[in-house]
């Protein structure tokens, strides 16, 4: 087999490949035997009929058909293989020459992963929040623990924010009753913006036993995208009454035998939450940087995947009813084109943070441990509320295993770029990122540009 790479674009190859008839042996053997058993032959039995008989039988343009459908994918792969060449996405196939009996010629377009030169990490200087925690915050923290322990009575005076009533439902679109909207006896808590817009407004004022009419947008169900007109009935107003924040109280709630060990336990539960927001700004404030510094040339059949399946997943929530998800944009005070503009630099995006990250891990040798590859499956699973046995059968059946496999090597190779980068707060300060990205590396690495060969 002869093959020969010709370089397009940055981005996308044609390989052309020649293959003797001679190599193609087996592929005829066994596009005999497969034929053999599909064809019924007078004086032989299934699948014994000698080659030329076959031949002579059904043409040679079958089997011809058959031996190139078998052989041209793994000589497709053998010649990437061979070539060195970085695929993305599915090859476009012709074939350009068939002489029977002397070999075949095909050519494959593809796109490829392009040469991409990555700035030294230690130059990528990113400023996060400050971790300050305030007495309100920890005094915040204090009131949704009392409010776990707190207990509801009955007032009688109009609903105001944060009382808690309980409600009957009814709706009607142009005088036809909802009845999904129906119901009778929720309980709710005035203000939480949980239900319907417009909920909050309506109830407020109300009194037990009052009810008022108001207009919203249904988001669901059949009539979802048009104006209801929804009658809320108040059956009673009940407001939380909590437990003072003294020791017996923390003593009710916590390990802790005073109020001032409890709150000095929140406050230090509160740093650990805003360092972990310090860490996650710090990422995604990195990624932001290093892709502002580098020329990634785009693959373009593979930007318009991105594209298909990012609309794809919007118009399926819509049961793929175009002129329904026009209607929902519309609302949101939304075009078409300002969408397909979105979506368009979105993919752009995803596409330019896949190619550099996947550059990074190659020139950073970054491998993917079975137990990490574990922890990710656990941990989408309970995202997902299944078990990661299930999880992983879907991922198979989905041919997600593999994406999966990329993304956690993709994270690994962020977080090696964090650990040399120049984080500090707003203050000025550096920030240490030790606990969630490790430590760093030598300054020497962190100097050394990176440069990075075709990508996969």
């Amino acid at each position: 087999m002869k093959s020969t790479v010709e370089h397009l674009s940055p981005t996308r190859v044609r390989i052309n490949v020649e293959v003797p008839f001679d190599e193609l042996k087996p592929n005829f053997d066994r596009a005999y035997k497969k034929l053999a058993s599909q064809v019924r032959i007078p004086g032989f039995r299934p699948g014994k009929a000698p080659a030329r008989v076959i031949e002579s039988r059904i043409g040679r343009g079958p089997i011809l058909d058959e031996v190139v459908n078998e052989a041209i994918p793994a000589k497709y792969m053998e010649a990437i293989t061979e070539g060195e060449v970085r695929t993305l996405g599915q090859p476009a196939i012709e074939v350009t020459k068939l002489e029977d009996g002397d070999h075949i010629a095909f050519s494959a377009e593809v796109d490829i992963r392009p040469d991409i030169t990555v700035p030294a990490f230690g130059e990528l200087a990113v400023t996060v929040d400050d971790l300050e925690i305030t007495d309100a915050e920890v005094d915040e923290q204090l009131d949704e623990l009392r409010a776990r322990f707190g207990t509801l009575a009955g007032v009688e005076r109009p609903a105001e924010s944060g009382d808690f009533v309980s409600i009957d439902l009814s709706a009607t679109v142009n005088g036809t009753e909802v009845e999904e909207a129906n119901t009778s006896g929720l309980s709710y808590e005035v203000g939480s913006g949980e239900m319907i817009e417009g909920i909050d407004e309506a109830i407020t004022g109300l009194s037990a036993e009052e009810e008022r009419v108001f207009t919203t947008k249904l988001v669901a169900g059949e009539f979802a995208g048009e104006d209801a007109q929804v009658t809320v009935k108040v059956n009673t107003v009940k407001v939380r009454e909590l437990p003072e924040p003294d020791d017996e109280f923390a003593q009710l709630a916590s390990e802790f035998d005073t109020i001032d060990e409890l709150r000095a336990d929140l406050r230090e539960r509160l740093t650990r939450v805003k360092k972990m927001q310090q860490g996650v700004q710090a990422r995604d404030k990195v990624l932001e940087a290093l892709l502002e510094v580098t020329e990634v040339p785009l693959p373009e059949k593979v930007v318009e995947s991105e594209v298909e399946v990012r609309k794809h997943d919007a118009v399926h929530t819509f049961d793929h009813d175009e002129a329904r998800f026009e209607e929902f944009l519309t609302s949101q005070g939304r075009t078409l084109d300002e969408f397909n503009g979105e979506v368009q630099e979105e993919a752009e995006k995803a596409v330019k943070t896949q190619l550099v990250l996947d550059s990074i891990a190659d020139a950073e040798n970054v491998n993917v441990s079975d137990n990490e590859l574990t922890e990710r499956i656990i941990y989408q699973a309970q995202r997902f509320g299944i078990s990661p046995d299930e999880y992983v059968q879907r991922a198979q059946q989905s041919g997600q295993l593999g994406a999966i496999f990329a993304d956690v090597r993709r994270g690994k190779a962020l977080a090696s770029v964090v650990r040399l980068a120049v984080v500090t707060d707003e203050s000025g300060n550096n920030v240490d990122l030790e606990e969630l990205f490790g430590p760093r590396e030598a300054e020497a690495v962190a100097d050394a540009p990176v440069e990075v060969e075709e990508a996969k």
